[in-house]
């Protein structure tokens, strides 16, 4: 397991990074020609964010699949197509409203969006022509709309509003929370965090991944100040604050992956990340740490 993560880890790190590189490039591409610039609506270059807003899609439909496996895990009847188109409902509700001339039209837009796939939950389970379930296939259904479409929504608002590199920050510190609390808790851990939810987290393990977070927060915020010119000064022992709440948060949203996985009675979401699982066992973090972060900045800024 540890030689899988050592070995896969740094991979999907470079696979982000890259990511991360060629959407802040592709902001910049001019659009050439009438065709282009009526497919994105008059615009004269490509929307920010849209390499992220793709691979984003692509994750919501690859977790959705493994979300469902969850649900049929507890007896629970959900369409896989109706679970994506779920997700992606809410995360396309985000985006728009971002984007939008209007955004006090966003809260309509959710609620709509929020209606209409629960009208299609339901839909899809009367085709079974039976009663029992409905309750919890509408309830799951919802579940997907909020967790995979409003939180990655967040994470693309914040994509618009703070750029692409804060996104990078803001996972970077909420990941390095989960490596420093897995080996100092390989290393000095003894003192069970949730021992009858995760039996392999500790207490001392906690205190280090926070330690490494705040550090890292502080860490960028020094660098930024004193490359940005003047342009944005971040409060240091904000910055530290900020790094113990979204390392906190993320934790909290590993354990609740690991809730709803120990309900089902399985280990991992899936098994297409080696040495970490599935795609929810490596997004579960970050999802949750969208709205916090979020907030972070609308207060510090």
């Amino acid at each position: 397991m540890l030689q899988r993560r050592l070995i896969f880890g740094p991979v999907m790190i470079g696979l982000l990074a890259a990511i991360l590189y060629l959407d802040s490039t592709f902001e910049r591409i001019v659009l050439a020609g009438t065709f282009w610039q009526l497919l994105f609506l008059g615009r004269e270059a490509l929307p920010p964010g849209i390499l992220m807003f793709l691979v984003l899609l692509g994750i919501i439909c690859l977790a959705a699949n493994e979300l469902c496996g969850i649900f049929r895990a507890k007896q629970i009847k959900v369409e896989p197509w109706v679970v994506s188109t779920a997700g992606i409902s809410g995360f396309a509700c985000v985006y728009l409203s971002v984007n939008h001339d209007s955004p006090h039209h966003m809260p309509a837009c959710i609620a709509s969006a929020a209606v209409m796939i629960a009208m299609l939950s339901l839909a899809a389970h009367c085709r079974r022509r039976q009663t029992q379930g409905a309750i919890a296939t509408i309830s799951a259904t919802i579940l997907s709309f909020i967790y995979l479409g409003l939180l990655p929504g967040l994470l693309m608002a914040i994509r618009i509003h703070h750029g692409v590199w804060m996104i990078a920050a803001i996972l970077g510190i909420t990941k390095i929370c989960d490596i420093g609390a897995y080996f100092t808790g390989q290393a000095i851990g003894h003192r069970k965090l949730v021992p009858w939810l995760s039996p392999g987290k500790t207490w001392e393990g906690l205190i280090g991944g926070l330690l490494l977070s705040a550090l890292l927060a502080l860490g960028l915020a020094v660098i930024t100040n004193h490359n940005g010119n003047g342009a944005v000064c971040w409060p240091l022992i904000w910055a530290g604050i900020g790094g113990l709440v979204l390392g906190g948060v993320g934790q909290l949203g590993d354990l609740l992956v690991s809730l709803l996985k120990r309900d089902a009675g399985i280990k991992d979401s899936g098994s297409s990340i080696p040495g970490f699982g599935g795609i929810l066992d490596v997004v579960d973090s970050p999802l949750l740490v969208a709205p916090v972060a979020y907030w972070l900045l609308w207060a510090i800024k």
